[in-house]
């Protein structure tokens, strides 16, 4: 049934998107965590990919969490001469976090989640009126 398959597709986006917000979220928790000792790394950002999945039982492509990966990029340096992490120049490694960047995808996540909420309203409420005519 077509409805299923739309039921589906959209709790599919939902999962995938509820699970980018909580990553977003651990990246704004972290994002003043420095390593404890000089030379240590600090909190390293983390990003989500998204993979197409072939749903046999509903003939239907959905969207998975590929995998949670690390941000590679460098890690800003602020002067801080009196952090335990800081080295022999008085630099301490900051988290490769940038708010900006977390709070847009976080708007992203949420407008996607809100989307396929919407999708899925619209669909179960689509059901409930065919069930109440055939009644």
């Amino acid at each position: 049934m077509d409805l299923d398959r739309a039921l589906a597709i959209s709790a599919s986006g939902m999962r995938a998107q509820a699970s980018r917000l909580r990553v977003v979220a651990e990246n704004i928790a972290n994002r003043d965590s420095t390593g404890e000792t000089p030379g240590s790394d600090p909190y390293r950002r983390r990003v989500v990919t998204f993979q197409n999945r072939l749903d046999r039982s509903l003939g239907a492509q959905t969207v998975d969490v590929r995998r949670v990966a690390t941000d590679q990029s460098e890690f800003p340096q602020r002067f801080d001469p009196g952090h335990p992490a800081a080295d022999a120049r008085g630099y301490v490694r900051t988290p490769n976090v940038d708010s900006i960047i977390e709070m847009m995808d976080m708007q992203e996540a949420q407008r996607s989640y809100s989307a396929n909420l919407g999708v899925l309203e619209t669909t179960r409420g689509m059901i409930t009126r065919t069930i109440e005519s055939l009644r």
